[in-house]
């Protein structure tokens, strides 16, 4: 049982069908206001991340605000400080009812490494009723964005639960790597992302280790530079065609030997005029 007691008034605006009501009318657009409850600032640098244009949340409808008392969702991110005890009980009482109580991050959701430390009273649900945990130490933006656009069907899932507990399947093996070294694929998949960032960079690794398949002996980097120069010609995108062959030259020929002559010209790729 939590240190803070609900006051009756809050808790009988907050049941059930209070929530599924707020989220039919909330679906398009909800506010969230953030309150940092003693965290080392790393969730509240990937929340701002996940507010950029590149994350572009409010396709989503959401929006943060900076009072509470404009808020539909009240984000809580670190573990509950004894300074923030009664700055985050104020925040929760200014939220109008109904509202969603969201846990962002270890810290938030259990107190993390701090959850016995004597300055902290652990995560947030030891404190006030939490609907919605983010882990993550720091969650990503991503993982942000699809926690709170989750938070919106937060009823269903309650309604439509699955146990997955005495499942029989057994889960699906790793697929072996192509060379024989599952860090030829770490090694592609972080260096496609550096290139074209977190979703375009898993596209790219996708077009490369699809073209590099096809060949017969995989640890061949002439048969495998033909290959990815073919991909290479098909991009409609340059930009995908000219990190192929970056791909290659960086890293494929790092794990099988690098040559001068073995280089794909990567500049080229990228002016399509050009000859090959």
């Amino acid at each position: 049982m939590g240190i803070y007691e609900i006051p009756a008034a809050i808790s009988s605006a907050n049941d059930f069908e209070s929530k599924l009501e707020l989220l039919k009318n909330i679906k398009r657009s909800f506010s969230v206001f953030r309150i940092d409850c003693g965290s080392c600032n790393g969730c509240e640098i990937e929340t701002f991340a996940a507010i950029t244009p590149m994350w572009d949340p409010e396709r989503f409808g959401f929006k943060l605000v900076a009072n509470p008392r404009h808020a539909d969702i009240l984000l809580c991110s670190g573990p509950v400080t004894r300074q923030m005890y009664y700055p985050l009980l104020r925040a929760y009482e200014a939220t109008p009812d109904p509202k969603i109580v969201v846990a962002l991050g270890a810290c938030g959701s259990t107190g993390g490494i701090f959850y016995d430390a004597y300055s902290v009273w652990s995560g947030v649900d030891k404190l006030i009723p939490v609907d919605v945990h983010i882990p993550g130490c720091p969650p990503h933006p991503a993982s942000i964005i699809y926690g709170l656009a989750m938070a919106l069907g937060l009823i269903d899932q309650k309604l439509h639960k699955v146990s997955f507990e005495k499942e029989d399947e057994l889960p699906s093996l790793v697929e072996d790597s192509i060379l024989g070294d599952t860090l030829f694929e770490r090694d592609l998949l972080v260096h496609a992302k550096r290139l074209m960032s977190y979703v375009f960079g898993r596209k790219l690794y996708d077009k490369f280790i699809t073209a590099a398949k096809t060949a017969k002996d995989r640890k061949n980097p002439l048969e495998v530079k033909e290959l990815i120069t073919k991909a290479a010609q098909a991009e409609e995108d340059p930009r995908y065609a000219q990190c192929l062959g970056i791909l290659y030259n960086e890293i494929y020929l790092k794990y099988v030997g690098r040559s001068d002559e073995l280089l794909i010209d990567s500049e080229k790729i990228w002016n399509k005029a050009e000859k090959w």
